[in-house]
């Protein structure tokens, strides 16, 4: 027997709501962003992308998220998206962990 299907939700202009609906998503805000080239540990950088990807964002929006949550002192995953993550450095063998920030060198030559 097929899944029973979600109504779909009536269009309604942007900032509208309905009773027993969520909130409309707040407007987006413009903002000016800049080519850079971070040298990154190249394991961290996989997991980062496949995490990204999973997700259906760029890494740069990635990266700005996880900045600004950490900015105002939030956690940026949920506990679901930690177990992803876990299984995503297992898959890339990325067994850095917080204990290694500011530890890191690059390998001579």
């Amino acid at each position: 027997m097929p899944t029973p299907r979600r109504p779909r939700a009536s269009k309604r202009r942007s900032g509208e709501s309905t009773a027993g609906s969520r909130p409309a998503a707040p407007p987006s805000l413009e903002v000016e962003r800049v080519q850079t080239g971070v040298r990154i540990e190249k394991r961290l950088l996989k997991v980062l992308k496949a995490f990204a990807e999973y997700h259906d964002l760029t890494l740069g929006d990635l990266l700005e998220g996880i900045v600004l949550h950490a900015f105002e002192g939030k956690a940026p995953f949920s506990r679901e998206n930690l177990e992803r993550i876990a299984r995503l450095k297992e898959i890339y063998g990325l067994d850095l962990g917080a204990d290694a920030a500011h530890r890191l060198r690059e390998r001579a030559g």
